[in-house]
């Protein structure tokens, strides 16, 4: 693993920092170590959480590599198996991604967190995607956004190249919570203890039917289901964990998660 992927095991919580002079540009070779990176920790059992930021106060990233382009390779390179930043199109990852952005993300950066399940932003951070203004447009801010917006505000930020603020995002729904950058990582870290108090079994079981429904209608997604044919969601209801949630309620206890 190159060091530009700076890793912190936290008890249960990993956490990578991106620091890739001199803008936490990512090419197509440094997306694809972020995928085995993040292909570990769904595989490693004692991590439940990760925590994504970058290194100082200017980037969090800048998304594409320029460099990359002007050498002549091409944006739709490879990126490996999670997709450009290491996780965004892994599927498979059925534990939380938080994203403590401490600065500026851009294009494809700025791309990467509408994948996360959190986000967590300095208020001096700023967001924009400038493809439009280089000729290109952007792939997954372009599936992403209206999911996520309304139709003109996705547009908004997708076609004039504007940027946006922390509290601009905060006001649209696409941030969790705005900090300063002295408790940006204190305030990541204590999101993903919350996270640490929940089954692990359940916040896959979510994940799962979060990626497995998002094609389809109300009735499609209740009856798919309730047909346990979803492997996660089907672990969790056969879990002691299942039951140790209530027993613990009931008792007046903290809940033993044991995973299975």
């Amino acid at each position: 693993m190159s060091d530009f992927l700076k890793i912190n095991r936290n008890n249960q919580i990993l956490e990578i920092t991106l620091d890739r002079p001199k803008a936490n540009a990512l090419d197509a070779a440094a997306s694809r170590e972020m995928g085995q990176l993040f292909a570990e920790f769904r595989d490693d059992p004692n991590l439940r959480v990760a925590i994504l930021t970058g290194a100082g106060e200017k980037f969090f990233s800048a998304g594409w590599d320029l460099n990359a382009v002007a050498a002549a390779q091409e944006y739709s390179e490879d990126f490996g198996e999670g997709g450009f930043g290491g996780f965004p199109s892994m599927t498979d990852l059925l534990k939380p991604v938080i994203c403590a952005v401490n600065g500026m993300a851009i294009g494809a950066g700025f791309e990467m967190l509408t994948r996360a399940d959190f986000i967590i932003t300095a208020e001096h951070a700023q967001f924009w995607m400038p493809e439009a203004l280089l000729g290109i447009a952007p792939d997954v801010g372009t599936i992403m956004l209206p999911k996520l917006l309304p139709r003109q505000k996705a547009l908004e930020i997708l076609m004039t190249g504007r940027k946006f603020s922390a509290q601009d995002l905060a006001t649209l729904g696409l941030v969790n919570e705005v900090v300063s950058k002295d408790q940006l990582m204190e305030r990541a870290r204590l999101f993903a203890k919350d996270l640490l108090r929940a089954a692990p079994l359940t916040l896959a079981a979510i994940k799962e039917a979060l990626h497995m429904t998002e094609k389809l209608t109300f009735d499609e997604s209740y009856a798919a289901l309730h047909s346990r044919n979803w492997p996660a969601f089907k672990k969790m209801l056969e879990s002691s964990d299942a039951q140790e949630g209530a027993k613990a309620f009931l008792e007046k206890r903290e809940p033993n998660w044991k995973g299975e």
